[in-house]
């Protein structure tokens, strides 16, 4: 059995898809599905078990004996979260319980960190995972902090020589875009958002730039396809011995109007693009520039293509999004 926590989210349905796909299960999804986009999301999977959060720890030790791998996405995810007790909680301590287990059992162990632990950038995106590399970072908001404050436990568990799953990873993931993410709304990626204005011919209003160093649209993000996400969280459980945090992006940066240029391309529009400010209440915090070191993952051994992104946003749009039927 294979346990995949947030597993109605954006990135966990679509593992479940790819782990479906290639004949790996049975599957046990974790999540509350309380939104009707979530429940889409799931309801494509066949004879998977759904579980509730509160009830992974007791189902994990029922059934212990077949549980092969933990893919643990579940996560508060809002950059705009501020109640530090529930992203504490849910982020931090249900990560250390789940990692805990995994470790006694003998269990690989994938889990969900982000790039926003790297804060703004200042002190690059090196995924060198060692407790000093790591204190360099600041993340900039509450959520990127509960990702932060759980790698640096991870970090300082395996330093002191503590039990650790005999597989693990943690990845950093950057801008990920794909299918099912309507139950995230406004925090969804920009590839959904875009696909109402183009699909419509009605421009679509990108931040300005506030920085002198970046032009309006031309602030960077490393935006990777989530079937390339699902790809590595497989590879890395396949893999005999790994331990690590991870990088996951492309590692080439690119533009909000290449993206932007790219979704209006795959509804057979000319792109429309206008600009407005960014909102004061964020301006401060605003990242202008992120773009995934891809070394260390590349030197474990991982060595397929990701996909351009001209191509992942046809995808995305082309066979979900344009569809009546828009969730994978």
């Amino acid at each position: 059995m294979y346990v995949v926590t947030g597993a109605a989210g954006f990135i966990g349905s679509n593992l479940l898809a790819a782990l479906e796909a290639r004949g790996i299960g049975p599957l046990a999804a974790v999540d509350r599905c309380d939104d009707p986009h979530k429940n889409r999301n799931l309801a494509k999977r066949h004879g998977i078990e759904l579980v509730a959060p509160e009830d992974v720890l007791p189902f994990l030790g029922k059934h212990a004996s077949v549980v092969e791998a933990v893919f643990h996405l579940g996560a508060l995810t809002s950059t705009t979260e501020r109640n530090i007790t529930r992203l504490t909680e849910v982020n931090v301590h249900l990560s250390q319980a789940l990692w805990t287990w995994s470790a006694a059992q003998g269990k690989p162990f994938i889990y969900a960190s982000s790039a926003a632990t790297y804060g703004d950038g200042a002190n690059g995106f090196n995924d060198d995972d060692s407790v000093e590399a790591l204190s360099r970072f600041s993340p900039l908001n509450p959520y990127g902090q509960s990702k932060h404050t759980f790698d640096l436990w991870v970090a300082n568990e395996v330093a002191g020589g503590a039990d650790a799953p005999p597989i693990w990873a943690g990845l950093k993931f950057f801008n990920v875009y794909g299918p099912n993410e309507f139950h995230k709304g406004t925090q969804a990626s920009l590839v959904p958002q875009i696909y109402r204005s183009a699909a419509s011919g009605e421009p679509y209003a990108l931040f300005r730039s506030h920085h002198p160093d970046y032009t309006d649209g031309g602030q960077k993000r490393d935006f990777v396809f989530v079937d390339d996400c699902c790809d590595v969280m497989i590879w890395l459980m396949e893999q005999k011995e790994i331990g690590g945090i991870f990088n996951l992006g492309t590692g080439a940066a690119r533009t909000f109007l290449d993206l932007a240029t790219a979704v209006y391309r795959a509804t057979d529009h000319e792109p429309s693009i206008v600009y407005r400010d960014t909102p004061a209440d964020i301006r401060d915090q605003y990242q202008y520039f992120t773009e995934a070191r891809m070394d260390r993952l590349r030197a474990a051994g991982y060595l397929k293509p990701f996909t351009k992104l001209e191509d992942g946003v046809a995808i995305t749009v082309q066979n979900y999004l344009s569809q009546d039927d828009p969730y994978r």
